[in-house]
């Protein structure tokens, strides 16, 4: 299985079993464990869809904006074509509204992009963390069989030993 096509889920986390051995972990604390992962990708997953709502109601407000943008645009042609001295006026209203909005779009945009930053920086540190935690995970296996191959070896030897002495006291 590749990296691309592992999407790890809080229902993949609960249903996960493993397999028990001798000397294994506590199945309380592993299943506890899983639990809380589950929960927190629970809340991460919950978290994000409220993060990406958030972009995408600051999206549709700058699109709002816009459109305001553009009608005060129309209104400001409209109030030329009646007179000239309404112009001067409905220019430096509109310039106003203008840069309000501006401003305005500009704040909202530069909120939502710092929003999508920290989800960003949030959902790269998670993977962090996740490989780190397969990578302890994966060390913690390799220990375990380590001393598997120890106790093999170690039995090996003790066999080899008891047939040798077998082997003296009937020669």
């Amino acid at each position: 299985m590749n990296d691309e096509a592992f999407h790890l889920t809080p229902g993949d986390v609960r249903a996960q079993e493993f397999q028990r051995t001798f000397r294994g972990y506590a199945p309380a604390q592993v299943d506890e464990f899983r639990g809380r992962i589950a929960e927190e990708l629970d809340r991460l997953l919950r978290e994000r869809a409220k993060l990406e709502e958030r972009v995408q109601n600051f999206q549709e407000q700058l699109r709002a904006f816009r459109e305001r943008e553009r009608a005060m645009n129309e209104a400001l042609l409209a109030a030329q074509q009646l007179r000239v001295a309404a112009q001067e006026q409905a220019e430096r209203d509109a310039e106003s509204v203008l840069r309000e909005a501006r401003s305005e779009g500009m704040r909202i945009l530069s909120k939502a992009q710092d929003e999508e930053r920290q989800t960003r920086e949030r959902q790269e540190m998670l993977q962090r963390q996740f490989a780190a935690y397969l990578s302890n995970f994966r060390a913690l296996l390799e220990r375990q069989l380590g001393e598997i191959d120890g106790l093999q070896t170690h039995s090996q030897l003790a066999h080899q030993v008891q047939t040798e002495l077998l082997l003296k006291r009937h020669a």
